[in-house]
């Protein structure tokens, strides 16, 4: 299984050169299309860095590699990726088609949160799949969470969320994720169902975050898959799984310049604690090595 990370492998031979020629260039090129960055950044990244190189009049590779990590990290931090957790409770939406590790994100940032000494119930509020109520269990115990569980089979997710917020209020617990349905018969159903769960919410208190999960595995693809929510779920923040195994580290910059949305967390690994917030320097050291 190839590196999370593999740009990094592409690009060292690349940057062991003795200078930057024409072949630099092609190298360059390829190795950022390889990495899922798309034809649109790509071409307008090494544009900007060749006009850099030609400014300074540089022909030293290590010259190169440190201008890509500005590029890129300038492109990285336009947007703001602090989570918005202030308010008591904290309301979060979790939302996101199925099968992108929607459930398995809940536990890991329940975990992250738990770690800095905050409180956190979740509420199972995709009661459509019998399995995903146990499953959620699993995982928020995993994360040191507590859970509100659905009162009876196929219960309205916006009095499960309902319930969760005032459980919350009751019990004084500071941040509550809402776990949410991510495939139902129609998707016009889908969005009022979710427009339904921030209108009861929003009776009781703001809500703090709409977080969309996506797959980095899937790249564009599972973006485009995810539009629905980015058009009518308010989505404020995404959250990239999967940065692990054969991910393409370029998608993270290609999805939030597409999308206009921030990411706020990403997953690197299957453990209880592979979830950390974003940090676009960190991430661009990593990427570029």
């Amino acid at each position: 299984m190839a590196s999370p990370w593999s740009l990094s492998n592409a690009l060292r031979g690349m940057f062991a050169k003795k200078t930057i020629d024409d072949e630099t260039w092609t190298d360059l090129e390829d190795a950022l299309l390889s990495a899922d960055f798309g034809p649109d950044i790509t071409d307008a990244v090494v544009d900007e860095l060749r006009a850099n190189v030609a400014k300074y009049k540089t022909t030293d590779p290590a010259d190169l590699r440190r201008m890509l990590r500005e590029t890129l990290e300038e492109r990285l931090t336009r947007l703001d990726s602090t989570l918005k957790l202030t308010d008591r409770p904290a309301v979060v939406l979790v939302v996101g088609v199925n099968g992108v590790g929607k459930t398995t994100t809940i536990g890991k940032f329940s975990k992250f949160l738990t770690n800095y000494g905050r409180s956190v119930i979740v509420g199972a509020a995709d009661t459509f799949r019998a399995a995903a109520v146990d499953q959620l269990a699993t995982w928020a115990e995993r994360g040191g969470a507590s859970i509100q569980r659905p009162q009876q089979q196929g219960q309205d997710p916006a009095s499960v969320a309902f319930q969760t917020v005032e459980r919350a209020q009751r019990e004084g617990i500071e941040i509550v994720l809402i776990d949410t349905a991510g495939r139902l018969q129609t998707k016009s159903g889908l969005m009022d169902e979710l427009s339904k769960i921030r209108r009861v919410i929003e009776k009781q208190t703001t809500i703090a975050e709409v977080l969309l999960v996506l797959d980095a595995t899937t790249g564009q693809n599972g973006l485009s898959q995810a539009e629905a929510f980015i058009e009518h779920a308010g989505v404020t923040g995404l959250v990239i799984t999967k940065l692990d195994g054969s991910a393409k580290g370029g998608f993270v910059l290609a999805v939030q310049e597409r999308t206009g949305i921030p990411i706020k967390l990403v997953g690197q690994g299957e453990g209880i604690g592979d979830l950390t917030g974003f940090t676009p320097h960190v991430f661009v050291q990593n990427l570029i090595g």
